[in-house]
């Protein structure tokens, strides 16, 4: 973790931050959110807020801009190689493995984005449903179960926990 001049990072004190991911900057990591390796939050230009519960998977990358933040809500998972720049995830949205997230999207509450899709700059989800494909499109037929979040949410939560509680580096000397 690292500031940035005056900027600092706010992490809440159950929270998880894997040793290989890196924190910079304007950035506040609500209760139980967990940050895996790899993965790059940085708050440079503006502020990024993550939520309570919320997981940022291995190789994400968070970022903002100096006009727009990029605010997490709670219970979301954001999958393995994500980036989100300057955009509003909703509550207990799913962001999939390889997507994008571009400036100004929102991502309603509940609502998934599919595996390797890119929302388009200002592009909005609505809650519970499914965005996929180059670039990401809401399809008939695609809502999403309300209860979809439950286990990824639970899952992360817990793998935090222990990794807080046993993870430890090996000296290979």
């Amino acid at each position: 973790m690292y500031a940035l001049g005056d900027a600092e990072p706010e992490i809440h004190p159950t929270a998880y931050v894997h040793p290989d991911a890196v924190v910079i900057g304007n950035v506040t990591l609500g209760a139980e959110s967990t940050v895996w390796p790899t993965a790059v939050l940085r708050g440079d230009d503006g502020r990024i807020e993550v939520g309570a519960r919320t997981s940022i998977q291995d190789g994400s990358i968070i970022h903002t801009t100096l006009r727009e933040p990029t605010i997490i809500g709670d219970e979301v998972t954001v999958g393995h190689n994500v980036h989100i720049e300057a955009s509003t995830i909703g509550n207990r949205a799913l962001i999939s493995s390889g997507s994008v997230v571009l400036n100004g999207s929102r991502i309603g509450e509940g609502a998934v984005v599919a595996a390797g899709a890119v929302v388009s700059p200002r592009a909005e989800i609505p809650a519970y449903r499914m965005a996929l494909g180059i670039p990401a499109r809401v399809r008939d037929g695609y809502e999403v179960p309300a209860e979809n979040w439950r286990a990824p949410v639970e899952s992360y939560v817990d793998r935090g926990r222990r990794f807080r509680e046993q993870l430890r580096e090996l000296d290979r000397r």
